[in-house]
């Protein structure tokens, strides 16, 4: 038996890897988009985020074609139902019907007199960003979208079978990059950063 102290592993790779992450617009994706065990490499890799208690507060819904094209359907008529900007009603709806793959996580925090709500949607929201890492390391794009439906009482009914406080954490967009991901600004960290002794 060692008494070696523990020494943890270093991941230069992955350090080089958050240092340059960035989004591909939905726009840009294309097929083919993770299946298979791919696809579950990345589902499982997903679920490994911060959860107080293992209460495990989020569910995923991973939609193929047809289920992308009721999505659109249904953003479509509530949309425009609501009188929401056309264009924009046009343009979420849009990105259903062409990303090749969309995987939506639900924020489903369980009751609980110990783990805030608040803490329950940020583990969500931690499965949505370990989706989106799982997929660029697997060489796709991914982008991680919201917008109205995530939230309208009605979409998440009919969609989901839900109703607030669970809601939709995020839309995950994934395929293949058709150009590289475009920088965009950063805030500098003299900016956001405060150093306290």
């Amino acid at each position: 038996m060692s008494d070696a102290p523990y020494t943890p592993p270093r991941w230069p790779e992955v350090a080089q890897f958050l240092a340059q992450r960035r989004s591909t617009p939905a726009q840009l994706l294309r097929n083919p988009a993770p299946e298979g065990m791919v696809l579950e490499e990345i589902l499982r890799a997903a679920i490994r985020v911060p959860d107080h208690g293992k209460l495990a507060p989020w569910r995923i819904v991973v939609h193929g074609g047809e289920s992308r094209a009721d999505l659109a359907a249904l953003t479509r008529e509530l949309g425009h139902g609501a009188g929401r900007a056309a264009e924009k009603v046009e343009k979420s709806a849009t990105a259903f019907e062409t990303s090749p793959l969309v995987i939506s996580v639900l924020s489903t925090p369980q009751p609980s007199e110990t783990i805030p709500l608040l803490e329950q949607q940020l583990s969500a929201g931690a499965v949505c960003l370990e989706m989106m890492h799982a997929a660029m390391a697997q060489g796709f794009g991914a982008n991680w979208l919201s917008g109205w439906m995530a939230f309208d009482p009605e979409f998440l009914s009919r969609a989901y079978g839900i109703c607030a406080p669970h809601c939709v954490a995020g839309f995950i967009h994934l395929g293949t990059p058709s150009a590289k991901a475009p920088e965009r600004p950063r805030p500098e960290l003299a900016d956001i950063v405060t150093y306290r002794d």
